[in-house]
């Protein structure tokens, strides 16, 4: 992961617009934010305030690009892989608990 500073979430890869206003609804304003949360926890914030399904390849691994500053369609698949299994863990801890 690269340095983490007070970079803003604008300033980062894989981050647009509407990434980018999402994420600081959530709270989430800078890198710093952003690797304090992880990228499958800042996803479930973002879904959870989203009226349809969020796409995995475009918010969950632009997520974690953006910490590598790696184009999202660039992480290695153990990387996505590992993302996705956290994300089905979590999201199954969740129903568990509710």
């Amino acid at each position: 992961m690269k340095e983490t500073g007070i970079k803003k979430v604008s300033a980062l890869r894989n981050i647009g617009q509407t990434i980018e206003r999402r994420l600081q609804n959530i709270g989430i304003h800078t890198m710093a934010d952003l690797a304090n949360i992880r990228p499958v926890q800042a996803y479930l914030k973002l879904q959870a305030k989203s009226d349809s399904p969020l796409p995995i390849c475009y918010y969950l691994y632009s997520l974690q690009g953006a910490l590598m500053d790696t184009h999202w369609d660039q992480i290695p698949g153990e990387i996505k892989k590992s993302l996705r299994v956290e994300l089905a863990e979590s999201m199954a801890n969740d129903r568990a608990i509710s």
